[in-house]
């Protein structure tokens, strides 16, 4: 069984339901890649590593994790932080605002529990997968210990997969940023970045200007997504351009780009080829973009991926 690890943070998920009431749930973007991942490839082993707290909002989170069939095995228990919370607005168009408080949360502490015991397990794994978020989460004291881990986990043969996922307040600077993302691009395997990161970070606004950026790092695989145009691939040398159908019915954009992510790598793990996985990953995200928050309805997510195989 092929296995891949999400670290990052699962955050408490609040969205209007009228004026006066809201609905909660979980979400965060290397979960919700791992929820979509999951939800595609059953036989495919999932687990995110992170750290949630001791209260009753963290154990619903972590009896979420185990309904969506995540493996929780990595999900450390700390002794007094919580997780963190944001609130989803969506517009008449379906792009979305967010207000967070994530400052304290236990996710933050999450390099702090991987010892030698978590590590050994984790270089069992076939693939490793973080974010920008993920990075700009992770305390600045706790950076160092975490680029040693993803050293030992590339040079066991563990596969690396980094998507920016940039977010400028959740830096000190945008010199920090890329700095870090520096650092990401060089031990990554595959990157799986977006124009519109990039657009923000390094004033690069082209899905080419992205791989012309990226060549020197070289990166096995390189995905580049465009927003609903197209979709960019990179690899031993074939630069190709990857057509999508565009969807009409947009009502929540959150999470478009991370059930692009899991369902892209849960199809390169079962031996996809990259064709055959950005279709189906753009797929994923044009269903999920139908639906308000982050993570889809099952059924229906399931009942859409099924006819788009049927096809």
């Amino acid at each position: 069984m092929k296995t891949i690890c999400f670290l990052g943070e699962c955050m408490v998920e609040l969205r209007a339901n009228d004026e006066d009431t809201m609905h909660q749930s979980f979400a965060g973007d290397v979960y919700n890649s791992a929820v979509y991942l999951k939800r595609c490839f059953g036989d495919v082993s999932t687990a995110i590593i992170t750290a949630v707290g001791q209260d009753g909002l963290s154990d619903k989170m972590v009896n979420r994790f185990k309904c969506e069939n995540i493996d929780p095995q990595f999900v450390f228990k700390h002794p007094s932080k919580a997780p963190g919370i944001y609130l989803i607005e969506t517009d008449e168009k379906g792009e979305r605002s967010f207000t967070y408080w994530r400052s304290d949360s236990a996710a933050r502490k999450v390099v702090e529990f991987i010892d030698d015991k978590a590590l050994e397990r984790l270089l069992k794994a076939d693939m490793f997968f973080f974010s920008g978020i993920s990075l700009a989460v992770i305390e600045d004291i706790a950076r160092e210990k975490f680029w040693q881990v993803l050293e030992k986990l590339k040079l066991a043969g563990v596969r690396v997969v980094f998507d920016p996922n940039y977010r400028a307040r959740l830096w000190n600077s945008a010199s920090e940023a890329k700095e870090q993302f520096d650092k990401a691009f060089s031990m990554a395997n595959i990157a799986l970045p977006g124009v519109e990161d990039f657009k923000e970070l390094y004033g690069i606004n082209s899905a080419q200007g992205v791989v012309e950026f990226c060549q020197p790092f070289q990166l096995e695989e390189l995905i580049v997504k465009n927003g609903p145009e197209s979709v960019i691939s990179y690899s031993q040398g074939a630069l190709l351009s990857h057509d999508i159908v565009p969807v009409t019915n947009v009502v929540d954009t959150t999470s478009a780009g991370d059930a692009f992510n899991g369902v892209y790598l849960g199809s390169r793990l079962i031996g996809q080829p990259i064709s055959e996985s950005i279709q189906l990953a753009a797929i994923a995200a044009g269903t999920v973009i139908q639906h308000p928050g982050a993570i889809a309805p099952k059924q229906a997510f399931i009942d859409a991926m099924s006819a788009a195989n049927r096809q």
